[in-house]
Parts: structure tokens; C-alpha cells; sequence
């Protein structure tokens, strides 16, 4: 826990920093005009920046955040490596390069009775794909070979890329409509008090609209673990897609819900509301590939 503390801190500096720098380097004027009036110019200018900067700063330190909140352990393929770790290497370095990937990712191993694996990275030519113990444990090679080429189209089709331009482009249309409604709020109070009802308008604002922008993120975040699902059908086969997902279905029960922070690190979520889950139910995603 103190870990977590400590890098969502340091991530938090990071961001706030750089916002400032970026603001200061572009010279952008205060949004709000003397006479009180919203210069629209720069709201968006002052938005973009700061919905793409925790986007883009994130995005690149996704790899080495991965492995400090995960405790990955890095596999070095030129190491003397036991038959499992060996196997692993092999293994996703063959997928990769069925799926073009010029640049071989980082291949690591991480403690956990979760089943489970991700991709993560800032691009496909430094990328990382993690599988937890519980996988190399609880799966057969058929399963494992089908998780890992769902994690390897992951980085092909550089779902992180995406995501990431979608989270700034939401991020910026939510500070910008927060502001313009906060704005419009205080046209209605006494200008003594306009300031905090300003303040707390875009709070609430934010967070209102932060939720209904993330439900665009989210049924984004869906639509790509299906085309992943394709995408690893095609490198290892549709019939070992298949059976990789209908075996994740007899471990939902060890997916840690208490890791919401950590949920584009997962292969699948537990059930839930589908509007609010980053990954689609299991059976949808098994009768998709069965109708391919």
C-alpha cells in the first residue's frame, strides 16, 4: 500500500509540474477576462493541456509503473532461465513476430493467485507483457498460448496509443464544459460569493461529467479487448482463444475488485454493470470468436 501511495504521488508531481511548465511555455492568458467574461481560446488551449498531460505522462511511465505496482520481475532472455521462464520468452517473442512486431517487448513474471496477464507500454517498440504466477499455474499451454496472443495483438494494435489520445480527448472536453458551466452558474449569484460558488460549480461539474465520459472510455476499452480477442484468435488460433477465455471463466472468483486503479491490467473483470466495466463478460466475448 505505501508503494501505491508513493508512485500516485510522484505521478501526481510529475503531472502538476508539467502542466505548469507546458502553460507557462504556451503563455497562456487566465481563460476568465477582466470584465468576467470566458475567453473560449483559451479555455481550450488551457484544457487540452491539462486533459492530454496526465494522459501522455501516464502513457509514458505505463511500462515502469506496471512493474513497480505489480512487482514484475523482468525475464532477461540471455539469462540462464529455468524451462518455465524460457518457455514464456519463446513463446511471446514467436507471437510477436507473427503479429510484425519489430521490436521484441520485455517478457516478465509477477506473484499473484490471480489469473491473469496484461500488455502495457508507451509503444509497440517498448512494451511490456507481465503473466502472473496463478496463470502459469492453474492454465495448460493451449490457455496460456491464447492469453498471451490476446496481450501481444494488444501491443500490434497499439491499444495503449489509442486509449490514451480517447482518455485526453475526454479529459479535455471535461475541464473545458465543467468550466463553461461554473462559469455559467455564477451569471446567477452575488458577484461577492462568485468566486467559491465557482470553485465548487466546477468541482461537481467535473466529476459529474467525468463520469459520463467515462462510460465513452469504458465502452471503448470494451470494444478493444474484443478486437484483441480477434487479433489473438488469428496469431495462436481460434480454437485456442476460445479455450484461453472459457478457462478464464473458471477463475472470475480470484480477480481483485478492490483494484480499480489497476483495472486495464487485467484480461478479464469480475461481473458487473457492463456500462462501468472496462472488459466485456466472458460469454460475449466466446460467442464473438465462435461466430468469426
Amino acid at each position: 500500500m505505501a508503494r501505491r501511495i508513493f508512485l500516485f504521488l510522484l505521478s501526481n508531481i510529475l503531472v502538476l509540474t508539467t502542466i505548469g511548465i507546458v502553460l507557462s511555455l504556451l503563455n497562456v492568458s487566465p481563460y476568465q477576462t477582466l470584465n468576467g467574461n470566458l475567453d473560449l481560446v483559451n479555455l481550450l488551449i488551457f484544457s487540452a493541456v491539462i486533459g492530454f498531460t496526465g494522459s501522455f505522462m501516464s502513457l509514458a511511465m505505463s511500462r515502469w509503473m506496471a512493474k513497480m505496482m505489480m512487482r514484475v520481475q523482468v525475464i532477461d532472455p540471455s539469462a540462464s532461465l529455468s524451462s518455465i521462464e524460457r518457455d514464456l520468452v519463446d513463446r511471446v517473442h514467436r507471437l510477436s513476430r507473427a503479429a510484425g512486431l519489430t521490436k521484441m517487448p520485455q517478457v516478465g513474471i509477477y506473484q499473484s493467485p490471480e489469473v491473469n496477464a496484461f500488455a502495457t507500454g508507451p509503444s509497440k517498440r517498448r512494451s511490456l507483457v507481465a503473466v502472473s504466477t496463478g496463470l502459469l499455474h492453474e492454465m495448460d499451454d493451449a490457455a496460456i498460448e491464447g492469453v498471451i496472443a490476446h496481450e501481444v495483438a494488444h501491443i500490434a494494435n497499439g491499444d495503449m496509443v489509442t486509449m490514451t489520445l480517447l482518455q485526453g480527448i475526454v479529459n479535455t472536453f471535461v475541464v473545458f464544459f465543467a468550466r463553461i458551466a461554473a462559469w455559467l452558474v455564477t451569471r446567477f449569484v452575488r458577484e461577492d460569493i462568485a468566486p467559491i460558488v465557482h470553485f465548487i460549480a466546477v468541482i461537481i461539474f467535473q466529476l459529474v461529467f467525468s463520469v459520463l465520459g467515462s462510460l465513452v472510455v469504458f465502452a471503448f476499452s470494451r470494444y478493444r479487448e474484443f478486437h484483441a480477442d480477434r487479433g489473438g484468435a488469428d496469431l495462436a488460433g481460434k480454437d485456442k482463444m476460445i479455450h484461453a477465455l472459457r478457462s478464464l471463466k473458471h477463475y472470475t472468483g480470484r480477480v481483485r475488485d478492490d483494484q480499480a486503479s489497476l483495472s486495464t491490467l487485467k484480461i478479464n473483470s469480475k461481473k458487473g454493470l457492463s456500462l462501468f466495466s472496462t472488459h466485456p463478460d466472458l460469454d460475449d466475448r466466446i460467442s464473438r470468436l465462435e461466430a468469426k
